[in-house]
């Protein structure tokens, strides 16, 4: 990608995003995502209706009257965005899950900072490709965009393990974990267990619609991007596009199971539209998830 149209596609993905973080998701991602508990702020005068559990006998005796202890959240939170960046990602019949995985990433970053909140990146195939330390600001930010849509790695499969464990490594306090993928990959269940336990995991998962249906088209040669296979395919052939279909399927809904029994909320998105319907639906469910504890 040219120098010009990487800045005119990192443009347009900042209005994009930025639209959609001020217009739909204003105010949602602070009581989506919690900070890292409650801090002491001060004390103050006992009212009728304070909890009396909060009242600090140290100042209350040496005041004669009773005083409470006030607390704050400890909002400022690490945002860590996991994106995967094998081979597969550059696949797309409308736009490449790429493009997707930039704009999703750029959606958490922008609604990051709006909050005073860190970003950091690691992106990963079947190594780490590269990490970015978290910091703040939307200059950082802009350059976490940029690395996404430029980046060309030197690993072609997908370890998710890989990208999971790094977050345990560089992260010791609890963070959010935006992890960015096709989930093609098999192999992840024990570091996807242990990140969740440590950090507010949300995984997003990306495909396309030619990999969800088989269009037909005759007799295609396909090659796996990951592993340079090439093989023919008769599309015409309803059994190939059923036996297609059903392994598909199969394979969503047995993440889909993982992720529930690990009761990690998921988004599933879709390179062949520009509709952000499913995250935005995300946050509200999240929001309102919130509002009832």
């Amino acid at each position: 990608m040219e120098h010009s149209e990487l800045f005119a596609e990192i443009k347009k993905i900042e209005i994009v995003t930025r639209n959609l973080v001020n217009d739909q998701l204003a105010g949602q991602y602070h009581s989506v995502f919690k900070g890292r508990g409650m801090a002491f702020d001060e004390v103050r005068q006992y009212q009728q209706g304070d909890d009396v559990r909060l009242i600090d006998w140290n100042v209350s005796a040496r005041m004669n009257e009773p005083y409470i202890k006030v607390f704050v959240e400890e909002r400022e939170m690490t945002v860590m965005l996991l994106v995967d960046v094998s081979a597969s990602q550059s696949f797309g019949t409308v736009a490449t899950k790429a493009r997707l995985s930039a704009k999703l990433a750029a959606i958490f970053a922008f609604s990051a900072i709006q909050n005073n909140d860190r970003v950091g990146l690691i992106m990963f195939s079947d190594k780490i490709e590269l990490f970015v330390p978290p910091k703040k600001g939307k200059k950082h930010v802009l350059r976490v965009v940029q690395e996404i849509l430029k980046f060309r790695p030197e690993g072609k499969g997908t370890d998710i393990s890989c990208g999971l464990d790094y977050l345990n490594k560089v992260t010791k306090r609890k963070a959010v974990g935006v992890l960015i993928s096709d989930f093609q990959d098999e192999r992840y269940e024990q570091s996807l267990r242990l990140a969740n336990s440590r950090h507010d995991l949300v995984p997003i998962c990306i495909s396309d619609p030619v990999e969800e249906v088989l269009p037909g088209m005759g007799v295609v040669y396909m090659e796996d991007s990951e592993t340079g296979e090439v093989f023919a395919v008769d599309t015409d052939s309803r059994q190939v596009r059923e036996a297609f279909e059903y392994e598909m399927k199969k394979r969503r809904a047995s993440r889909e199971h993982l992720f529930r029994k690990n009761r990690i909320d998921f988004v599933n998105m879709s390179s062949g539209t520009d509709d952000m319907t499913p995250l935005v639906n995300f946050f509200r469910r999240r929001s309102k998830r919130a509002m009832r504890l």
